[in-house]
Order: structure tokens, then sequence, then C-alpha cells
């Protein structure tokens, strides 16, 4: 029905075109107007219809025509929906295989660095082991220590009152201080009496 009122509507402005003359301009404007409102009239109508809008006047036939309508066009949307979420998906595993390949690029700077590290740490406890550790003391012959006596042996420390670096092991030196616990001042409680 529609194609019918569009076709009429298309010939009979072509016939009005031919019957009409040209020197009358007005007219073809209000032709021109009153050929589009009808194929906007037709637009609006053909949209109610797709939003399922004023079926009631529609018959069997126009109402298959119309469902058919419907579903191809449902097909394409879905077609182009599908297609949308495939590319998605493509660029989403793309990159995700870019990250795992820098995840495994860093992890393997990171292994190298700790290699390299490690190397170094050695390097360096190897040098300092060699220069900055005091020597090993000397293997002390047929001496039996006791968990509580104090070894005699010298030490790169200060020591108050005892051996030096400079000075035979065997030598001792004496304490100048006088420690004894003697009282310096004799006296009794009653000293302070009054």
């Amino acid at each position: 029905m529609e194609k019918i009122l569009e076709r009429y509507e298309r010939y009979s402005y072509a016939e009005r075109q031919l019957i009409a003359p040209e020197s009358d301009v007005n007219t073809n404007w209000s032709m021109e107007y009153n050929r589009l409102k009808a194929k906007i009239d037709l637009l609006e109508r053909n949209q109610r219809h797709y939003l399922g809008e004023d079926l009631q006047a529609m018959s069997s036939k126009e109402l298959q025509n119309l469902e058919q309508q419907l579903d191809t066009a449902l097909k394409h949307i879905r077609s182009r929906k599908n297609q949308l979420m495939y590319d998605s998906i493509n660029e989403l595993q793309r990159k995700e295989k870019a990250i795992q390949e820098q995840n495994s690029m860093l992890s393997k700077e990171i292994k190298e660095r700790e290699k390299i590290l490690r190397v170094q740490q050695e390097q360096w406890d190897q040098q300092n082991h060699g220069h900055n550790m005091p020597p090993p003391p000397p293997p002390q012959q047929h001496q039996i220590q006791h968990p509580y006596m104090l070894s005699h042996q010298p030490s790169p420390f200060l020591n108050m009152g005892g051996l030096y670096q400079e000075e035979d092991s065997m030598a001792m030196r004496s304490n100048d201080l006088d420690l004894s616990l003697e009282p310096v001042y004799n006296c009794n409680l009653g000293c302070f009496a009054s």
C-alpha cells in the first residue's frame, strides 16, 4: 500500500510537471512541498510501525512483511555486533600477547640483573674478606679453655689494662689505677651529728 501511494505521488508529480507551464514557479514549489510532505508522512508511519505502534490498521500480509523487514534488520544488527565483539576480542588478545612478551622480557632482565648483583656481591665479599676482615686467630697448642675464661690473644680493639699488640704476648702491663674498695674517709655515723 505504501509503495502504491509513493508511486502515485511520483507519477502525479511528473504529470503535473509536464502539464504546468515553466513560468509558474510558485506552483512547482507548492507541488514539491506537497510531495515532500507526503513522503515525510509515509516515513513517520513506517517508523511508528517499526516501533510497534499503529498496527491495528495493518492487514496480516502487511504485518508479515513488517516482521520480515524487522527480522532482516535484526540479523544485520546482530551480525555487526558480533563482528565488533570479534574484533574487540582479537585486539585484546593481541594486547595480552604483547604484555606477556613484555613481562617475560622484564623477567629475563630482572634475572640477569640479579645474577650480576650476585656476582658483584661475591667479588665484593672476596675482596673484603682478604683486606678488612681480621686474620683468623692463631691455633693454640695444648691449651684448654674454660668457657668462663677470656682468651689472652691480642685484639685490634683498645684494651684497658690488658695486652697491647706492640708488646710481647707474654708480657703483662700493670694497671696504675688503684681500684681498692677501701674508704677514703674514715667516718662513723656520728661524724655528721651536730
